[in-house]
């Protein structure tokens, strides 16, 4: 009689947060997102909570518009922060810049959130970081059905979604590529997707 040879269950995917927070608020008057403040704190540390507590880590920040500002007076602490340099050419040089820093850590995968949503806290990334399977997994938050963040891409992906993350695209052009490898994870019970973007959005902060 011969045994069946143990296989090791294979160890969680580790997910990376990604916070990108280089945003000027160009429509905001030029008031840096990033150091809005929301719920006692900046929006910032909102971000960087909401991360840790759905369970990303290591959590990368990067950072552009005001950064050494934001630096002194966001909570930041254990996170691996970078500056974008070009942050005015848009979100998509932020991407790139955080995928090329998170790829020496070894993370099977980055879980993206970005800075001006503060509607969605540490349940909706749990709740997607829970999806990924891996390398190759490419998940995203819906809300009533529509694609929205935060968004979860794979080790194996990052170069693909780098090179066409360009201008305030970010990674849309890739993820309309590839529509149909998106595994869809709702949240409209337990987030908000809107944006900070105009003066009548801030009234969505306390």
């Amino acid at each position: 009689m011969t045994s069946t040879p143990h296989i090791p269950r294979n160890e969680a995917p580790v997910v990376a947060g990604l916070l990108l927070a280089a945003g000027g608020g160009r429509r905001l008057g030029g008031r840096p997102k990033a150091l809005l403040e929301h719920r006692g704190g900046l929006l910032a540390d909102h971000a960087v909570r909401a991360l840790r507590e759905g369970g990303c880590g290591p959590v990368h920040v990067v950072l552009g518009a005001a950064a050494g500002e934001v630096r002194e007076r966001a909570a930041l602490d254990g996170c691996t922060v970078s500056v974008n340099e070009e942050w005015t050419e848009g979100m998509g040089s932020s991407l790139r810049a955080g995928l090329g820093a998170l790829a020496a850590t070894g993370a099977d995968a980055a879980l993206v959130l970005l800075v001006d949503q503060p509607g969605i806290d540490a349940r909706a990334v749990a709740r997607v970081r829970a999806a990924c399977r891996g390398r190759t997994s490419l998940v995203a938050a819906s809300y009533a059905g529509e694609r929205g963040h935060p968004v979860l891409f794979g080790a194996d992906l990052w170069a693909g979604i780098a090179a066409g993350a360009v201008g305030d695209q970010g990674a849309r052009a890739y993820l309309r590529a590839h529509r149909d490898a998106i595994t869809l994870v709702e949240c409209s019970d337990v987030a908000q997707a809107y944006d900070i973007d105009t003066p009548a959005d801030l009234s969505h902060l306390e």
